[in-house]
């Protein structure tokens, strides 16, 4: 048998697991459905809805209720919080939800993450920093979830880590698959709203996720499937969705890029630009997104340095030849967003040697080791000099 000329499959990994992925609906107008799969919910009387004061004013909290108050459950609602999760926020969605049979999580990844936290601690009597950076097992009986993400960026609706400020100001995590949705809506009409900066943070931090998902140690198979499809759609339609709010396609293929993402890092974790986006967040607030594509740039033409061949791949699943190509790509990518390479105000006390050591935090310590190239502690001190080098203008 003749073999020469004939390219050899990839060989596949020893071995890999696919975790979990929620039933997922995507359609223009789905957040309609919202009442019909909450009824399918056997048993379901009482929902509790998390949703941020901004979008409940916008009359989308009444909308759901009613139609929830239809089919026969009652409606409850948590909207006292904005910005970040912090733990005050998860802990009285948690007192929320108690004698709920359902979670309701509507908007941004903190409202999400809020919720899938609340709908978990919930079914216990256990504070939930009882539960924080995987100290203790999540209770077993979580309330059933149906998460409606708004923004297309940090793919918490498929994610089973969920990130809040704990009491120090430091960036804490709950993890479990306890924590995932049973279903995610998704509905590319509630991210027109987005205001184009926001868009363009969001999708960024979106294709950073699925980027760093299919390039990082932790890196497989089985996820890179999400992760290449993932970067193409957002690559292709972001800067659509930035420019033009009403392109439902643009917004369709933006949000199901975010989704997929979430997928690729539940599966396979981040890397060195969530590091930095991290350690950013613990000196000052920032936008997770905006703080997640600073260091990224920042980052980028470092870690392409190291000739791998996810990196490579990661590149043609974007159409560009090799792994070199990627800086000045997403550089451009950033440009044609609108993305303005600033920092907030509030980090005018801050210098490089805070970010450095908020980068060496323990807590950010996981995404510093799944970096395919390894850090130094001079790796870091230069990133932090480029980072906190930045104007703070915004």
């Amino acid at each position: 048998m003749q073999t020469e000329g004939i390219p050899k499959p990839d060989l596949l990994p020893v071995s890999f697991s696919t975790s979990s992925i929620p039933r997922i609906r995507f359609a223009a107008g789905a957040f309609r459905e919202i009442a019909s799969a909450a009824k399918a919910f056997e048993g379901a009387r009482t929902a509790l809805i998390v949703m941020d004061g901004f979008l409940v004013s916008s009359g989308l909290a009444g909308e759901i209720a009613g139609d929830l108050a239809e089919i026969g459950i009652e409606a409850r609602l948590y909207s006292d919080f904005s910005g970040e999760p912090k733990l005050a926020h998860v802990r009285a969605a948690t007192e929320a939800a108690r004698g709920a049979d359902l979670m309701i999580g509507v908007g941004g990844g903190s409202a999400l993450d809020i919720a899938k936290i609340a709908a978990c601690c919930a079914t216990s009597s256990d504070d939930p920093m009882f539960y924080a950076l995987a100290a203790n097992q999540l209770p077993r009986n979580p309330l059933k979830k149906i998460m409606v993400p708004t923004t297309a960026g940090t793919g918490s609706e498929t994610s089973a880590t969920n990130i809040f400020t704990g009491p120090e100001g430091k960036k804490l995590w709950i993890w479990g698959v306890e924590t995932k949705a049973d279903l995610v809506i998704l509905d590319p009409k509630l991210t027109i709203s987005l205001p184009p900066h926001l868009t363009a943070w969001c999708g960024m931090d979106a294709f950073i996720h699925a980027f760093e998902a299919s390039t990082n140690r932790n890196a497989h198979t089985g996820a890179k499937l999400y992760a290449y499809e993932a970067m193409r759609l957002i690559a292709g339609s972001l800067e659509t969705a930035v420019k033009v709010s009403g392109n439902l396609d643009a917004r369709g293929k933006v949000l199901l890029g975010s989704c997929y993402a979430g997928v690729a890092i539940d599966n396979c974790g981040t890397a060195v630009a969530h590091n930095i986006s991290h350690a950013l967040a613990g000196l000052a607030p920032v936008h997770h997104g905006l703080a997640t594509a600073l260091g990224f740039e920042a980052t980028l033409p470092w870690l392409v340095e190291v000739d791998t061949a996810d990196l490579h791949a990661a590149a043609k699943a974007i159409r560009l030849d090799d792994a070199a190509a990627l800086p000045a790509f997403v550089s451009d990518m950033m440009d044609r967003c609108g993305i303005v390479r600033a920092l907030p105000k509030a980090f005018e006390p801050f210098n490089a040697a805070d970010l450095a050591a908020e980068m060496r935090a323990p807590e950010n310590q996981p995404m510093r080791r799944s970096t395919i190239r390894d850090m130094s502690d001079a790796d870091i001190d230069a990133f932090a000099d480029k980072i906190m080098s930045l104007p703070r203008t915004l």
